[in-house]
């Protein structure tokens, strides 16, 4: 059976993802943090898993979700008025924010308010702020004054809100955009800026995500300051224990229909919006839909794999990794260690392939692929460095967020437009589920082994994964602007010169 060359390429691509978290923590296991036989190998069962399965999603995501959105957008830049636009992007954001299995750890992290409170709250918020995103980009509003605007209000907020829920409301902000809305999201912007031929056309075409992660952030402070919940705890899941391969098998096999129903509820709702789309507009014909059908099953089949094979290999060798290294002699070993998974493992996202894609498409080649992975390596290996720094010593993570994000800010006025929509957007496709099924079990771990506040000090390690590429994306751009402007003057420079030899010879001609 011949395998179609495309699903090949990106299973290869995926391979080489994978392989350097892999060979790292093999390497752990055999040194600083030795792993039992069982965990191991759901580790390795976990990793072939992720291979396939991000294989498979990101390939049905180039056939069925691009599409899907880019469509939706352009009829939305095309449709009289903005009311229609906006309740449509209200509506999509909403019910795929209810359908989020991330959002559902969530909100059984918060006993003290119900979790249907919750988990309409955060997504009456992401619905409203995907609204604002949408029509920012129709009546040409500048992004960075919005995300001035709201940054504030959200650490306003955090000033009246229970310490235990401010690392809690940061996170809020990167596990409800997950795998299935992103790509969708972020091709609705490109399609609704489709249309337009002025120079910010490009830039507007990201951000949606953006400001989509601030409406948890706030939703969740309100809560906090509205129920003034006497505490917040946490209590993790049980982990397995396996003693054979068939054991381990076994294990992966029974959580299938698990995920799968997970991934077919936050699926239906992208899909009810799109076939109402489709049943108004009939953008699409007969080769387009089979298309687009096909995508979908490939991208349904693809984050179950993926999704399977990151909850039940990679959450136990996180968390015993954490736990491991900081109850040795060495606990420091967290921060280095941290960084390293850190800078290998944001690779292994699924949504970070289309954003590194996207990004190369519509900046027509100035920003490339390896230059946005190397990019986001660096502003999650710094993050998580952070993140194990304040395990170690509790400090606050508002001791990191407010000064980070008002840097960020800060660059907004001085880079070009476009680095600004995408290193936001990045924020929010960086941390998705191989961060909070590796990365947070991993703080988790070491934090119960040192004894610590699993809700202030292991909590926030996704909302500094957010923050960081914010930095590191940005500082990108204004080294490219601080380049072009140097081009520009030498070009001047040399024309100049020219031009003076020009005159020169000419009043000689006429001496």
């Amino acid at each position: 059976m011949k395998i179609d060359p495309h699903l090949w390429e990106k299973i290869s691509e995926s391979l080489s993802s994978v392989l350097p978290i892999t060979a790292i923590v093999l390497l752990l296991s055999v040194t600083a943090a030795p792993l039992s036989p069982g965990t191991l190998v759901l580790f390795f069962f976990g990793a072939m898993l992720l291979i396939v399965g991000t294989g498979l999603f990101t390939l049905g995501v180039d056939m069925s979700m691009m599409a899907m959105g880019e469509g939706i957008g352009v009829e939305m830049s095309l449709s009289k008025g903005f009311l229609p636009a906006a309740i449509v992007a209200f509506v999509l954001g909403a019910l795929a924010t209810v359908a989020e299995p991330d959002l559902q750890v969530l909100a059984g992290q918060v006993p003290a308010i119900p979790n249907l409170t919750l988990i309409v709250t955060v997504a009456l918020g992401v619905g409203l702020f995907l609204a604002a995103a949408v029509l920012r980009i129709l009546l040409h509003v500048s992004l960075p004054r919005l995300l001035l605007v709201f940054y504030a209000l959200a650490f306003l907020l955090a000033a009246f809100a229970p310490a235990n829920f401010i690392p809690l409301s940061f996170d809020a902000g990167g596990v409800t955009t997950g795998p299935i809305t992103v790509p969708f999201i972020m091709a609705m912007g490109i399609g609704i800026t489709s249309v337009r031929s002025d120079k910010n056309a490009s830039s507007d075409s990201f951000g949606l995500i953006s400001l989509s992660s601030i409406g948890p952030v706030l939703a969740v402070l309100l809560l906090g300051i509205c129920f003034q919940p006497e505490g917040a705890t946490y209590t993790p899941s049980p982990l397995l224990e396996v003693e054979t391969t068939r054991q381990a098998a076994l294990a992966f096999t029974a959580t299938l229909p698990h995920y799968g129903k997970e991934v077919l509820t936050a699926l239906a709702p992208v899909c009810a919006v799109f076939a109402l789309f489709q049943c108004k507009t009939r953008r699409f014909k007969g080769t387009e839909l089979l298309r687009i059908f096909s995508g979908l099953v490939y991208t349904l089949v693809g984050l179950v794999i993926f999704l399977t094979g990151v909850n039940v290999g990679f959450m136990p060798a996180g968390q015993y990794l954490g736990a491991t290294i900081a109850a040795s002699g060495h606990p420091w070993l967290l921060v280095p260690i941290g960084m390293l998974m850190g800078y290998f493992i944001v690779a292994a996202e699924p949504a970070v392939h289309v954003l590194n894609k996207q990004v190369e498409e519509v900046s027509h080649g100035s920003i490339t692929q390896a230059t946005m992975r190397r990019c986001l390596s660096a502003g999650v290996a710094l993050s998580v460095g952070i993140a194990m720094l304040r395990v170690l010593t509790g400090i606050s993570i508002l001791w990191f967020l407010i000064p980070g994000y008002a840097i960020s800010l800060g660059m907004t006025f001085f880079v070009p437009d476009l680095f600004t929509g995408v290193a936001f957007d990045s924020g929010g496709v960086a941390s998705g589920p191989m961060t909070a099924t590796f990365l947070l079990p991993f703080a988790m771990g070491a934090c119960e082994a040192i004894g610590g506040d699993l809700m202030t000090d292991a909590f926030g390690l996704v909302a500094m994964v957010a923050m960081t590429p914010l930095l590191t994306i940005q500082l990108l751009g204004l080294v490219s602007r601080l380049r072009r402007e140097i081009s520009s003057r030498v070009l001047v420079s040399q024309l100049e010169r020219v031009e003076d030899c020009v005159l020169y010879f000419d009043e000689e001609d006429a001496a």
